[in-house]
């Protein structure tokens, strides 16, 4: 056990709480709490949760989370730098598809030629039966200038008979117009906001579809009013995209371990964090009209 995790086990003794009573608190799994007192951070999901999870559990034994990370800078793992690993190992494979574009467009590329080919020899050959039609001769225009019209002028109507049809015409009275109702759209109002939690509101709708798009790696989930979960929660990576119906509920818990890298959505409209802070929860109620 580290002197940091020393530290922390005995502040959590002190406040009485157990290791299932301190997950309850900061929704950490308790294997990941377990990690942070012997200080085995290789089974955390990335060195970027050691500091947040440390930082919560610091918090909930009352502790000075900023002061305890200082001190015991040096026992944390560094940030990150697989994504530049990452990035110049599939440098080589970049390379092998491009080459591989590149051959196939050379191998296509003659049937494309042909089939250009081909199209040209069609326009062509529209072009002359066009020239053709056009150069026909006017024999039908010269048969039709020969018939004879009868130009006998027509009979007009008696003034007095259309007189009496415009007296008969009925007035038609002009058609009321309905006022079409203004169409009522969604609002979501920010309510409470307690430590790591935020309370909105939903009203105008009798839907809740929650959409939580993933930008960057991000612990995530969703609970019911019952604690119930209703999806998988775990660390997702960026261009995932976690989606739950929350109508029926009426209600939804939703978790974010970095909420710098996601957006929560709510039937399709974006919902605004009233906190800057990067662990939050965000609790969402539907009322619906009678």
């Amino acid at each position: 056990m580290t002197e940091l995790g020393t530290r922390l086990k005995e502040a959590r003794l002190s406040k009485g709480y157990s290791l299932d009573d301190l997950q309850e608190i900061t929704k950490i799994q308790k294997r990941y709490l377990v990690g942070i007192e012997e200080g085995n951070y290789s089974i955390m999901p990335g060195s970027f949760y050691v500091r947040a999870f440390i930082k919560q559990y610091a918090e909930a034994v009352g502790l000075d989370a900023d002061e305890i990370l200082a001190e015991f800078k040096k026992d944390l793992p560094n940030q990150p730098t697989e994504e530049v690993a990452q990035s110049i190992s599939q440098s080589p494979t970049r390379r092998k598809l491009n080459t591989r574009s590149t051959n196939r467009l050379l191998e296509t590329m003659p049937k494309i030629i042909v089939a250009l080919f081909i199209v040209v020899i069609i326009l062509a050959i529209w072009f002359l039966n066009q020239q053709k039609v056009s150069n026909t001769p006017d024999d039908l225009e010269d048969d039709v200038s020969e018939v004879e019209y009868d130009k006998s002028p027509t009979p007009t109507k008696p003034v007095e008979e259309e007189t009496d049809k415009e007296d008969n015409e009925v007035t038609e009275e002009p058609v009321e117009e309905e006022e079409e109702e203004p169409v009522v759209t969604q609002t979501i109002t920010p309510g409470e906001v307690s430590g790591e939690t935020t309370n909105y509101t939903l009203t105008g709708t009798d839907t809740m579809k929650i959409r939580i798009e993933v930008s960057g790696e991000t612990w995530v989930g969703i609970r019911n009013a019952n604690g119930d979960e209703q999806v998988d929660a775990r660390v997702y990576q960026a261009g995932e995209v976690v989606e739950h119906d929350s109508t029926t509920n009426a209600y939804a818990r939703i978790r974010l371990g970095n909420s710098k890298a996601a957006k929560v959505f709510v039937n399709d409209e974006e919902l605004k964090y009233v906190q800057d802070i990067t662990t939050q929860n965000i609790i969402i109620t539907l009322q619906q009209e009678q």
